[in-house]
């Protein structure tokens, strides 16, 4: 039997958010879009590198994110960078909007994907890391990175005995 397969395509993913921010809970989000805002999507043509959400008016918006206009759009086509509304529950919105009020929380978009036909944005509370933080990240994964090229070369020796 084959593995039933998810129907999640990544069109892009913010790496970045990872090492400038301590990411907490997840949140899904549906985007509203036009339709060459969608076939560039699909094409991976977005950028999430400096964008962030925001709540305005009881509404979540994401800002800053780039979806390059599509190739064979005519006159009708997007601009690339405007807020775009993301689609949330009523309680989300009031939780997201409690956190980042009070809290000092940032709301972040961590990747973008395709879930059964509709583009959805992933969304994490995050807060700020400072620039040691990042320096003890880097020195913990290049540490585990060493550790794990050890094993790997001690295991190849054991083999080859």
């Amino acid at each position: 039997m084959k593995p039933k397969d998810s129907g999640i395509k990544i069109v892009s993913d913010n790496r970045s958010a990872a090492h400038n921010y301590h990411l907490g809970e997840r949140f899904e989000a549906g985007i509203v879009l036009t339709g060459t805002e969608v076939k560039a999507a699909r094409a991976g043509k977005v950028q999430l590198k400096d964008s962030y959400a925001e709540i305005i008016g009881n509404e979540a918006w994401l800002m800053n994110a780039h979806i390059s206009p599509y190739s064979h759009g005519n006159i009708a086509n997007h601009e690339p960078v405007h807020r775009r509304k993301l689609l949330l529950h009523r309680r989300e919105i009031d939780k997201l909007l409690g956190q980042t009020r009070e809290k000092g929380f940032t709301l972040i978009p961590t990747k973008m994907y395709l879930k059964n036909g509709l583009l959805k944005c992933e969304l994490a509370l995050a807060k700020g890391k400072k620039i040691h933080d990042k320096r003890e990240a880097e020195r913990a994964r290049q540490m585990e990175s060493e550790a794990r090229a050890a094993m790997s070369s001690r295991n190849a020796r054991n083999r080859v005995d």
